[in-house]
């Protein structure tokens, strides 16, 4: 499985992005599809994951309520809609993907390459 992250940038706190993730080569309905984030110097994040049905969803705490996955099935895609960005939000998103549900980063086998989301203050 392949996975193209995409839709970073820059942006002022309280303002928005979308990112997306684009999957090939594998069943995307099979997988469970999750975000995670990692900022300078810190350990890899969970932010959010959606199972294979894009019917539910199990956010990180630190988002909750600001941050909403969604998922195209269909055209295997996976988007992750960023609203009231703070400064501390700013960091590399990663989309990944693995066919047993799991918030914990290392049990995951596919990843994109990371697409960077930076919050100015």
């Amino acid at each position: 499985v392949q996975l193209q992250a995409s839709g970073g940038g820059w942006v002022q706190a309280g303002g928005s992005l979308r990112l997306s993730c684009a999957a090939s080569g594998g069943t995307f309905g099979r997988l469970h599809m999750g975000w995670f984030r990692q900022a300078p110097g810190k350990e890899r994040e969970f932010v959010v994951i959606s199972d294979r049905s894009g019917q539910s969803a199990y956010y990180g705490d630190s988002v909750k309520g600001r941050f909403t996955i969604s998922r195209d099935n269909g055209e295997n895609t996976v988007n992750l809609q960023m609203n009231s960005l703070k400064p501390e939000d700013t960091a590399v998103y990663y989309c990944a993907a693995r066919e047993r549900y799991s918030s914990d980063w290392k049990a995951y086998n596919y990843w994109g390459q990371g697409t960077l989301v930076t919050v100015s203050s």
